[in-house]
C-alpha cells in the first residue's frame, strides 16, 4: 500500500481530483468563452487573490477583491463600494459576474460565496490566472 507523505505527490493528486470533481458541477468559463466575453464587453471580471499577487499581475480588466473580503464587498450599499474599490458594485442579476484565482481553488469559493449571496450570474474562470498567464501573457 502506498502511503502519500503530507504535501507528496499522491496527496497532490487526490486533492486536484476533489477539486476536479468539485468544479465539475459549478458554472464555470472556458478560456475561448473569456475571450468572447471580454472582448464584448459582457464580463465583469474578479480577481480573488491576494493584493500583492494581484499586484504582479492580473487579467486585463479584472477588479481586485481578495476572497478574504469578497463577502463583505458584495454586502455593501453601492455608495461604499464604489468608494472602496473605485467600481460600481454588481446587481445580482447581472450575467456574467466572472471570478478567478491563481490555479481555481479560490475563484470556485468566490463563485459559490456570489451565488449564496443572490448573484445568480456568478462563474467561475476554471483555468485561472495559470491558463491566462500560460495562453495570454
Amino acid at each position: 500500500m502506498l502511503q502519500a507523505t503530507r504535501g507528496g505527490a499522491g496527496a497532490a493528486l487526490r486533492r486536484l481530483a476533489v477539486a476536479a470533481r468539485t468544479m465539475a458541477g459549478a458554472p464555470t468559463v472556458s478560456l475561448p468563452e473569456l475571450r468572447s466575453l471580454l472582448a464584448s464587453g459582457r464580463a465583469r471580471l474578479f480577481d480573488v487573490r491576494s493584493r500583492e499577487e494581484a499586484a504582479a499581475g492580473t487579467i486585463p480588466g479584472a477588479l481586485n477583491i481578495p476572497v478574504s473580503e469578497l463577502e463583505s464587498a458584495l454586502q455593501m450599499e453601492p455608495a461604499a463600494f464604489q468608494a472602496l474599490y473605485s467600481a460600481e458594485k454588481p446587481k445580482l442579476e447581472d450575467e456574467h459576474l466572472v471570478f478567478f484565482c491563481q490555479m481555481g481553488k479560490r475563484g470556485l469559493q468566490a463563485m459559490q460565496l456570489a451565488r449564496s449571496l443572490g448573484y445568480t450570474g456568478a462563474r467561475n474562470y476554471a483555468g485561472a490566472y495559470r491558463e491566462w498567464l500560460e495562453k495570454e501573457g
